[in-house]
């Protein structure tokens, strides 16, 4: 079957991915809410250059969507159209357990006329964090939100010890309420890792978020 991705970079995102294509599912796009003014991938603020890698590297082509945040949920339904016109059939979400988050993503679908699935739904947070790593991604903490973690989080890379001093700061490690956001570079998926380097840390009040870009060769 073809299908669309709802794709944030993040761990949650890719593992979908994974255990889509695992189970001989076929991308034809990963769809990425953009925001317009800042020009990066809303949330996780991944920007044009480490997004163009990551689509070569996965050989799945970006489906983009641009908007001001206003307009989020028709931006999100035209890219699922988009996605559509190139033969997805089923639209794919990373979503774990907020009823919430699912019913907005059906709502969208529904006005498009394609079905959604959510691989991950029910889950055990911890038990996809632990799956995740276990397949060998590479997940790097790009944003925290500042009252749950320090900035020092910031650029590391996802490992039992960064989990350890989550749960001794009783934060969820699977990061589904906003706690912290991740970008993966490099997995079995991935044709090949993306070297990167980890730039100035952003902060936006209430979130911090480091620079992470691809490395220049």
């Amino acid at each position: 079957m073809k299908f669309v991705l709802s794709y944030s970079c993040g761990k949650d995102s890719t593992l979908a991915l994974h255990k889509m294509i695992h189970e001989g599912h076929a991308p034809v796009g990963l769809l990425v809410m953009m925001n317009r003014e800042m020009q990066r991938s809303w949330f996780h603020g991944v920007d044009m250059g480490l997004l163009n890698a990551i689509s070569e590297s996965l050989g799945i082509p970006l489906i983009l969507c641009e908007t001001s945040g206003e307009e989020y949920h028709i931006a999100l339904e035209n890219g699922l159209r988009i996605a559509m016109e190139k033969g997805a059939e089923i639209a794919v979400f990373g979503d774990i357990d907020i009823d919430d988050h699912l019913i907005w993503c059906r709502e969208r679908c529904d006005a498009v006329g394609i079905n959604s699935i959510f691989p991950l739904w029910r889950r055990n947070r911890e038990e996809i964090v632990r799956e995740i790593l276990s397949l060998g991604y590479k997940c790097i903490i790009k944003c925290v939100s500042n009252d749950k973690l320090p900035k020092d989080f910031l650029g590391k890379v996802l490992d039992g010890l960064v989990m350890k001093k989550m749960k001794d700061k009783d934060i969820d490690i699977c990061g589904e309420n906003g706690e912290y956001h991740t970008v993966v570079l490099d997995g079995p998926i991935f044709n090949k890792s993306i070297d990167y380097e980890c730039l100035e840390t952003l902060n936006f009040g209430t979130v911090s978020a480091i620079n992470i870009v691809k490395t220049k060769i």
